[in-house]
């Protein structure tokens, strides 16, 4: 069955629901005739981060300054980007599961309708059509087409600043959405259902996205289990500031996560 746009107005309903469940999320609604957020005021929509060297030189000074304000120190270049671009995966995977975990409905967000803000790292969303179909499989093959062609450009402008290549950028993909869809259940109090949504969007051979979400669980000397699974690939975290890396890091053993769980 050919997929089906709908009008936006729903959308906004579910980004205000996801406005309140995700503090961490910072981002603003423009209306359908409202004009953009203005690049002399430090915006720039996806569409000039991937074709605009300048913008996304802007952004990067921004990610960098963020770092050194809160660590004390400037990060090195390619952790800065890996950074900035894991900031911008996450963000734009809870804008498009979102809607798709509260209503059944997968956003089309086009790189033009997106604006980040360089010096604060904010986004600015203008909410357009969605797509809803009745069968589940085939919603789930909309949810990843729609993170894929949005976040595409931008991984081929991120690739030398973050020294990183192709499989690699979209195992970075694989995990933020993984993990956006893990946030949300955690923040609906539905992990275990969230959990599973997540991995039958992610089940593995879904390229290009190179990997599994994975989940599995891991129990405590109390007998407690424990949620967690491992990254396909490493955000930088631990290398930002003193804290360790992150509890699903390649770098942290199962040990080490029961013991700081």
């Amino acid at each position: 069955m050919p997929a089906v746009p709908r009008v936006a107005q729903p959308l906004r309903a579910d980004y205000r629901r996801l406005s309140d469940l995700c503090p961490v999320l910072r981002v603003r609604l423009l209306a359908a005739g409202e004009p953009p957020p203005p690049a002399a005021m430090g915006w720039y929509s996806a569409v000039e981060l991937a074709r605009d060297p300048q913008a996304l030189d802007a952004a990067l000074a921004g990610e960098a300054a963020r770092i050194a304000a809160a660590d004390g120190t400037a990060p090195r270049p390619h952790v800065t980007a890996s950074r900035l671009l894991h900031h911008y995966l996450w963000s734009v995977c809870v804008l498009i599961a979102g809607p798709w975990h509260l209503g059944r409905r997968v956003p089309t967000i086009d790189p033009a309708d997106l604006w980040l803000h360089a010096p604060t790292g904010d986004l600015a969303l203008r909410p357009r059509d969605h797509i809803t179909l009745p069968g589940d499989d085939e919603l789930r093959a909309e949810l990843r087409a729609a993170v894929v062609t949005h976040v595409e450009p931008l991984l081929t402008a991120f690739a030398a600043p973050t020294r990183r290549g192709t499989r690699a950028l979209w195992g970075m993909v694989t995990d933020d959405l993984a993990s956006a869809i893990w946030y949300l259940g955690r923040m609906l109090g539905e992990e275990d259902a969230a959990v599973a949504a997540a991995e039958a969007v992610l089940p593995g051979g879904t390229l290009p996205l190179p990997g599994a979400a994975a989940f599995r669980r891991l129990t405590g000397a109390d007998g407690r289990e424990h949620i967690t699974r491992t990254r396909l690939g490493c955000c930088l975290y631990y290398a930002v500031g003193p804290a360790p890396a992150c509890l699903t890091c390649p770098r942290t053993s199962d040990e080490e996560r029961l013991r700081r769980l």
